[in-house]
């Protein structure tokens, strides 16, 4: 449960948060005069209804569903392997470019010395 304060979830808080507004409404509305005492009915039908609808129709299963583990993907894995490619080629021709220059360096004769 992602929103979990201490076990419980937001709904359990939520319900709680209705029903003392509808208590505190009560009370200050049975202070009123006669016709206006009669607003505590709706008042507290309404908190039932939310409260029966937060109940029997919840949003998050009673189970909580299995962490999935975290998949790390590599979405740039064709460029990679083709600038990989790219380069592989270019080290080659460079090595095959500059290996003659190596290799087939002339090699000159020393002179003899005459006695």
């Amino acid at each position: 449960m992602a929103g979990a304060v201490l076990g419980v979830g937001t709904g359990v808080f939520l319900i709680a948060l209705i029903w003392i507004v509808a208590l505190v409404l009560g009370l200050l509305l049975s202070r009123a005069s006669a016709p206006t005492k009669l607003l505590i009915i709706p008042i507290v039908l309404l908190a039932l209804t939310v409260t029966l609808i937060l109940v029997f129709f919840p949003r998050a299963p009673e189970v909580p569903s299995p962490v999935k583990e975290m998949q790390i993907v590599d979405t740039f894995f064709i460029g990679r392997y083709v600038l990989l490619s790219i380069v592989s080629v270019m080290f080659l021709a460079a090595l095959f470019t500059l290996l003659p220059f190596h290799l087939l360096e002339p090699v000159y004769a020393k002179p003899v010395r005459a006695h």
